[in-house]
């Protein structure tokens, strides 16, 4: 059964944007053209963002496929589906990759021992709060909010895989 998912590539030089395309399509195995336009975040960069259907676990092959060019800003993004928690994966230069796990409505679910182990080596308030903001990406999120927004007013493509 398929899921969907949405790749959002917040920032890319211009000079990658063919690459991107190229590794995108090699794992949705269908030929795709993404519109681009200009990042304001970050001028001398570009942006898009591309809604997909395929199998679960494709998100985390999106981002594999992304992760190569170290330079990029990106999301994925995959929904539940029957035997499969959802994903949100966010890359950015010089931080890595973040990955968790994501409910129906989109929240993230952070495993129970992760957070008794927080828990169990929290010395005090600050100490628990920084490493539950650890465990929420909010440093990601942080960097990548700028870019989120200076693409309020971009559209949105949408592919559909084929079986």
């Amino acid at each position: 059964m398929p899921t969907r998912g949405v790749v959002y590539v917040h920032s890319s030089p211009p000079a990658v944007c063919p690459h991107v395309e190229w590794a995108i399509s090699r794992v949705l195995d269908s030929r795709i053209t993404l519109d681009w336009i200009a990042q304001p975040a970050s001028p001398s960069t570009w942006r898009t963002d591309l809604s997909w259907n395929a199998e679960p676990g494709t998100g985390a092959q999106l981002a594999s496929a992304l992760q190569q060019w170290q330079m990029l800003r990106f999301e994925v993004t995959e929904d539940p589906s029957p035997g499969a928690d959802g994903e949100r994966i966010m890359f950015v230069p010089g931080r890595g990759i973040y990955r968790a796990a994501t409910s129906a409505n989109g929240d993230l679910m952070i495993a129970e021992d992760r957070i008794r182990a927080l828990v169990a080596t929290a010395v005090d308030g600050e100490s628990l709060r920084h490493g539950l903001d650890k465990l929420l990406g909010a440093e990601w999120d942080a960097e990548l909010e700028p870019y989120r927004h200076a693409g309020d007013d971009s559209g949105q493509n949408w592919l559909s895989q084929v079986s």
